[in-house]
C-alpha cells in the first residue's frame, strides 16, 4: 500500500523530504519498516518529523546527502497486511485507483485514474478511452457504490457534470 512519496534530500544527516498520501502518518514512526521504489527495498525508519506539508524522514544506514539522493522521487509503501482495516464505506486511495466508473444505467464513464485531495470534499478524476476527463466530487450522492471485486464504481452524474464545452467561438 502507497503511503507517500520521498521528494529529495534534506540536509547533511541523510534525511529526506517526504509526500505524505496516507491518512495515518504515525505509520511512518522510527523501528517501522517501509518498502522503496518498484523494487521495494526495504527500508527501517530511524528518524520522522513533521516538516511543511509532509515529513522529513531519516532511515537507518543513510547517513548522508549522497545517501539519501538515491531515493528521490521513489514511492514509499507498507506490506499490503499492514494496513488498518477501514471502517465500512470508507477506501484507501490505492483501493479505488484504477476501478471502472459506470452512471446508474450502467453506461462506462471511464476509470478513476487520480484523486484529487481538496478542502470540502475528495474528487475523481474518470478518464475515457479518448482522454478526456471528467471530475466527480467523491459524496455520497455521487457516489453510489464501490465494488472492490468486480472493480466498479457507480455513479449519479449531478446536473452541470457533463458537457463541460461551451458554445462561444
Amino acid at each position: 500500500m502507497v503511503v507517500g512519496k520521498v521528494r529529495r534530500p534534506h540536509g547533511v544527516h541523510g534525511e529526506v523530504v517526504a509526500e505524505i498520501y496516507t491518512d495515518f502518518p504515525e505509520r511512518l514512526s522510527p523501528k517501522k519498516a517501509i518498502y522503496l521504489g518498484e523494487k521495494h527495498v526495504k527500508l527501517v525508519i530511524a528518524s520522522q518529523r513533521p516538516h511543511n506539508e509532509g515529513l522529513l524522514l531519516g532511515f537507518e544506514g543513510v547517513a548522508t546527502p549522497e545517501q539519501a539522493g538515491r531515493y528521490r522521487n521513489q514511492i514509499l509503501s507498507f506490506a499490503a497486511l499492514e494496513v488498518a482495516e477501514l471502517p465500512e464505506g470508507e477506501f484507501y486511495f490505492h483501493e479505488l485507483l484504477d476501478l471502472e466508473v459506470m452512471d446508474e444505467a450502467g453506461d462506462p464513464l471511464g476509470t478513476l485514474t487520480e484523486i484529487l485531495e481538496t478542502g470540502a470534499n475528495d474528487v475523481y478524476v474518470v478518464t475515457d478511452s479518448s482522454g478526456r476527463e471528467l471530475l466527480l466530487p467523491a459524496i455520497p450522492e455521487v457516489v453510489l457504490n464501490v465494488d472492490l471485486d468486480a472493480k466498479t464504481m457507480k455513479v449519479h452524474l449531478l446536473l452541470g457534470l457533463i458537457g463541460n464545452e461551451t458554445d462561444e467561438p
